[in-house]
């Protein structure tokens, strides 16, 4: 009974909170601080084209601080390896659990790692891919084939993961995409202005997916 009652303090926090995102500073040794430019550039493409209002610089949150239930969505990237306290394991469960989403974009070599924390979070709850029929592909912009290639990587087909809880989307893994690098300045990676509307229209679409569910 403590446990729902407490969930249910937070989730009612996570709901009033105004439009805000977050990146992750996770330990491990990965760099989560990659793409500085990503998510301020989402946010400016956000709130010019699907009328939210967020706040132009995200803060940075800490895994196992009180803060993340402060943010309604939590975006990490990174490139190498990342790992979770049990506590900060516990914290971002909650999290999840009470209406918060998280956001893990693979930047290259973030897989195997990431993998194996996410299942420490969620133990009874396999990754399982995000079909191109779920609404976060739908609106507002279509992705009739699901989650768009933005870079190569391993030339494999880009892929979007998640774990469900209650039928709710709570955490969304883009696997061979890196809508990150996408997001970024244009002279950063030279992607073509076609790449980088495929990722911000994606990433709108997520915020839109966050903000009306």
């Amino acid at each position: 009974m403590k446990i729902k009652i407490t969930l249910l303090i937070l989730f009612t926090s996570i709901i009033g909170f105004s439009q805000e995102i977050a990146l992750l500073k996770y330990n491990g040794g990965g760099d989560w601080y990659a793409n500085p430019t990503s998510l301020p550039n989402l946010i400016k493409f956000a709130n010019q084209n699907i009328n939210t209002t967020i706040k132009g610089k995200p803060a940075t949150v800490e895994p196992g601080s009180p803060d993340v239930f402060s943010y309604p969505f939590i975006h990490a990237t990174g490139h190498g390896n990342i790992l979770f306290s049990d506590s900060e394991i516990l914290n971002l469960r909650n999290y999840m659990l009470s209406g918060g989403f998280m956001h893990f974009d693979d930047n290259y070599g973030l897989d195997e790692y990431l993998r194996r924390e996410i299942k420490r979070i969620f133990p009874n709850s396999p990754l399982v891919e995000v079909p191109a029929t779920h609404p976060i592909f739908q609106k507002p912009f279509a992705f009739p084939a699901g989650l768009p290639k933005i870079h190569e990587h391993d030339g494999k087909r880009p892929q979007a993961f998640g774990i469900f809880q209650n039928n709710r989307l709570v955490l969304l893994y883009t696997y061979e995409c890196d809508l990150g690098d996408g997001w970024e300045d244009a002279e950063v990676h030279n992607d073509p202005k076609e790449i980088r509307d495929k990722a911000l229209k994606m990433g709108a679409n997520i915020l839109n997916y966050i903000f009306n569910n």
